[in-house]
């Protein structure tokens, strides 16, 4: 993981503001191809219910902002010591961080002059959104692209969420959410009325080894997911390929089965990979994937070849 691209500077650490709707954001990437059609800009939005053991955003899992720490870009000048209004941090042969006394305010980040130190996480209203994504206009405009909403998980904010569909789209901005469907079957269908695509994530059709590697059952996600499809929503089905998983041909086949009755005939198949392994030591957390090998090419077309037989288009990455 390279330096958290900085947002709005307009942007607000600390608790969300009262009297106005906000969405609390971890990342806007601009020029996005990999996230729906043509050129994007995808919004990250903190907060997912689902703890998934390959996740590659893990500074998107928690609702709440978190400091991400570069030890080896730490000059021991002291600056994030003196700043912390709460005494969480210490200044030894290295910058020592009490976990318990942190209140992830982001005064460290602010005070530290190599960028050490960064916060995950500020709070946006729809209007601070809304003029970041519009500096890219011209490019949706010229390749067919728009605005995606990620995470974490959009549904953990739903109102939030509503609120900036409802605003680009009334700007003729194509509007795409990527989804793991677990969420509430009222948030999602208020949010589908202003989403042109869902791309929604697929990862295990057996319950309870998606609680296992989840961390949650999967009835909720195909009971939306069917609920959409009835709609007649436009929906993408995206499976992460996670050697050892869900690469089995039991659980690819049940995912056909599944799917076949419902018309959603588009497939894009992620294949695992190490982007985010960095992540979780910055953020304090364990990483569950380390022994884990990224899927070859050759697999990833067997896997392909075989869904298409089934009657599926499928793409290979996003």
């Amino acid at each position: 993981m390279g330096t958290l691209p900085q947002i709005a500077t307009t942007c607000r650490p600390g608790p969300q503001p009262t009297g106005t709707l906000s969405g609390l954001v971890f990342n806007v990437m601009r020029f996005s191809l990999h996230d729906g059609p043509g050129i994007r800009t995808t919004v990250f939005l903190k907060g997912c219910p689902l703890r998934c053991w390959w996740c590659h955003n893990p500074e998107g899992q928690r609702l709440e902002p978190e400091v991400v720490c570069f030890p080896e870009r730490c000059i021991r000048c002291g600056d994030c010591v003196r700043a912390c209004p709460h005494g969480a941090l210490r200044l030894n042969d290295h910058v020592v961080h009490d976990s318990d006394l942190c209140r992830h305010c982001g005064a460290c980040a602010d005070a530290c002059p190599a960028a050490a130190r960064q916060l995950a996480g500020r709070w946006m209203t729809v209007p601070e959104v809304v003029a970041e994504v519009l500096k890219d206009q011209v490019f949706f405009e010229e390749s067919g692209g728009g605005v995606t909403l990620s995470g974490g998980e959009p549904l953990m904010q739903a109102a939030f969420v509503e609120g900036l569909l409802d605003a680009c789209r009334s700007r003729g901005i194509h509007t795409t959410v990527e989804t793991c469907g677990f969420g509430s079957s009222t948030a999602l269908r208020r949010v589908s009325g202003n989403v042109d695509l869902f791309l929604y994530d697929v990862k295990l059709m057996d319950n309870e080894k998606h609680k296992r590697f989840t961390g949650a059952g999967n009835d909720r996600i195909l009971k939306n997911l069917l609920m959409l499809a009835r709609e007649g929503r436009a929906v993408i089905v995206r499976v992460p390929v996670i050697p050892g998983v869900n690469d089995n041909w039991g659980n690819l086949d049940a995912m056909c089965a599944f799917l076949s009755p419902l018309g959603l005939r588009r497939i894009d198949l992620l294949p695992y990979h190490r982007i985010g392994s960095g992540k979780y030591e910055r953020l304090g957390m364990p990483s569950r994937m380390e022994a884990v090998e990224p899927p070859a090419a050759e697999q990833m077309e067997t896997i392909a070849s075989r869904l298409r037989r089934n009657g599926f288009s499928v793409q290979i990455g996003g």
